[in-house]
């Protein structure tokens, strides 16, 4: 479970941008490829803002899928799991799409 140590670091990036100010909502992009858990990362998220300018303050996960640039047929296609096999069968693939952990957006005031 590796989502209490990202939405620990979220946290902290948050709280050192908003200052005093309070945080209601923050607003991630996280890809199929991350094995971040949406569930477990709510969770943990829950956990790593009480105390702080944070705490009480909604997470929207935006998810992402994978997607994938074949490098034997040239076709680009998004995967609905983390196998790493275009649809011709080859595992030459060039990941296009699905690794993005990223804070998009936070509300304060």
């Amino acid at each position: 479970m590796h989502e209490l140590s990202i939405a620990e670091s979220v946290v902290a990036a948050v709280c050192e941008r908003a200052g005093d100010r309070r945080v209601h909502s923050v607003r991630m992009r996280i890809g199929a490829f991350t094995a971040v858990v949406p569930d477990a990362m709510q969770f943990c998220f829950g956990l790593a803002v009480e105390g702080t300018v944070a705490d009480g303050a909604r997470l929207d996960i935006e998810h992402r899928p994978g997607a994938v640039h074949c490098r034997a047929c040239g076709a680009d296609t998004d995967l609905a799991d983390m196998l790493l096999l275009c649809p011709c069968g080859s595992a030459d693939v060039a990941v296009t799409a699905g690794r993005e952990l990223q804070i998009v957006s936070m509300e304060v005031g």
